[in-house]
């Protein structure tokens, strides 16, 4: 039976409510799952909502395309060419056991829930409902915070292809660059509220647009670009930012591989959409990184050996050193832009593939009660079948933080900087959380992709690789930075965690509803 709720008998609740038996109430295949899919949302003691749209090619689609790992540009200040190859090849591999790490969780509990849920069921008892209502809201906010970031980095790629077309033309200014991230959001947003139904075949068909501009842009750079020699890239180590030694530099620049990595578990916010979850979920994160890490390895090799550490690239006028680069290989404005065009559309998908991973996170949150105004934002309408209202928190809240670039650039800045940090600490809490039941010898949950007997070993690699990262993720570029060069991460996680802190103890831990004391015990 169900624990009970805040004084409450099991099952009172009723949008928890499964009937007495609940398996007989979901049918699998009535938005589309499996028995196995019901047999998972009843052991947690979920309703299903949402409409299971997705399939094993399309989940691929979408955190390929989320991540745009090839797609990204890799900055050179610390560590020089060699210290982004070799620093992105270990991010890489770490990253690997990273996502089967949490590869293994989605397979017991493929929840949209993700990191917050499965701490809730894996961490010690007397922490289970503390420590997941902090991951939750860490988890949400790393999330929601990537959404403004990606209006950023599709608005720059606008100017930038702007400028190199008229490099006079008066554009760049602030409210400029605030005003065409708005059009972002909007457009974002827009597709997941209003072409929801076709975004698993969207996903699909950008994943196969994503693979033959790889190509494209790697038959460029080697056919068109010049060449560096190779001992200058792979064994050229700089440390742009003075810190006294290479290998810090390269730690430093550690966030720029990383960023390329990041947010992983974006299949498994998606999950309670994807047919046959507890199995296809866990090969598709798999397939996912393998496939991007490959191809972002090659392209970044690529992009250094072929012009990509050029001044002329680095520094130029249009502020997107990529577009420099095809500029400067093709001696053609219009190739350029045709090159940048293909950008902006990979890039728009991957901000489409956020805005959705995120308002699936902070929709199951307010599922639970993690949030203000939880009964409103978790509401899903009959026959959309999508959070629209939680849709409409990711719109609000992203305008809001993008109305602050009015003022100052530096500000928002300061604020998306926290998404690394956030979703690297609910990485390290759901993993360690795990890792900790293993070394105590407790049973873990029954799942259909295992990570046997290498699991203790798999979750350490992960372990100390995020650990790294999450104190590197605070670092600023250089050692002495100023106001507009310092990384104000370490400033916002701190806020964020006094924060969730004082309101669980305020109000939270008497409205939030524990995932774990849903879950069916029998």
């Amino acid at each position: 039976m169900a624990a009970s709720i805040e004084g409450k008998p099991a099952g009172s609740v009723e949008e928890y409510d499964m009937g007495h038996n609940g398996i007989d109430r979901i049918h699998g295949d009535a938005l589309g799952g499996t028995s196995h899919d019901a047999q998972d949302m009843y052991r947690m003691g979920k309703k299903q909502e949402l409409r299971r749209n997705f399939r094993l090619v399309s989940i691929i689609g979408f955190v390929v395309v989320l991540q745009s790992t090839w797609e990204t540009y890799f900055g050179l200040f610390n560590g020089g060419t060699a210290g982004v190859i070799w620093m992105t090849v270990i991010t890489w591999l770490f990253v690997m056991a990273m996502i089967a790490s949490l590869a293994e969780m989605a397979s017991m509990a493929p929840t949209a829930g993700g990191q917050y849920h499965w701490v809730s069921e894996f961490a010690p008892p007397s922490f289970q409902k503390s420590l997941s209502y902090i991951v939750g809201w860490s988890a949400g906010v790393g999330w929601v915070s990537g959404i403004p970031a990606c209006a950023q980095m599709l608005s720059s790629l606008v100017i930038g292809m702007v400028l190199l077309v008229n490099p006079d033309a008066q554009i760049g200014e602030l409210w400029h660059v605030t005003l065409i991230m708005m059009l972002w959001l909007f457009l974002m947003v827009g597709f997941n509220i209003f072409l929801a139904q076709h975004l698993p075949l969207a996903e699909g068909i950008v994943l196969v647009l994503h693979v033959f501009a790889f190509f494209a842009f790697l038959i460029l750079f080697w056919t068109m670009a010049e060449r560096s020699p190779a001992d200058e890239v792979f064994t050229t180590f700089y440390d742009g930012g003075g810190w006294g030694s290479l290998g810090t530099s390269a730690l430093v620049g550690l966030s720029t591989p990383l960023w390329c990595f990041i947010g992983p578990d974006a299949g498994a916010h998606m999950s309670e959409e994807l047919k046959d979850a507890s199995v296809v979920l866990p090969k598709a994160m798999m397939w996912a990184v393998f496939f991007n890490g490959v191809f972002g390895i090659i392209m970044m090799i690529t992009f250094v050996f072929c012009g990509g550490a050029l001044d002329s690239v680095l520094e130029t006028h249009t502020g997107v050193p990529v577009l420099q680069a095809v500029y400067n290989a093709t001696g053609s404005i219009a190739g350029t832009i045709v090159m940048g065009t293909i950008l902006v559309i990979l890039v728009f998908f991957a901000a489409v593939s956020v805005t959705a991973a995120s308002s699936r996170q902070i929709w199951a949150f307010s599922r639970d009660k993690g949030l203000p105004f939880s009964s409103w934002i978790e509401y899903v309408r009959p026959g959309w079948d999508i959070p629209v209202n939680a849709l409409l928190v990711c719109l609000g809240s992203s305008l809001v933080l993008a109305c602050i670039n009015f003022g100052s650039d530096v500000t928002l800045n300061a604020i998306v900087s926290i998404s690394n940090a956030a979703l690297i600490f609910s990485y390290i809490i759901s993993i360690g959380c795990v890792r900790l039941k293993r070394l105590q010898g407790e049973p873990l949950l029954a799942r259909r992709w295992s990570l046997g007997r290498w699991g203790g070993i798999v979750n350490d690699l992960a372990l100390v690789f995020l650990l790294v990262a999450f104190i590197f993720s605070f670092f600023p570029m250089t050692p002495n930075p100023t106001a507009v060069d310092m990384n104000w991460a370490a400033l916002m996680f701190g806020a964020l965690a006094i924060l969730a802190t004082a309101n669980y103890f305020v109000s939270a831990r008497r409205s939030y509803v524990a995932p774990i004391s849903l879950v069916k015990q029998d």
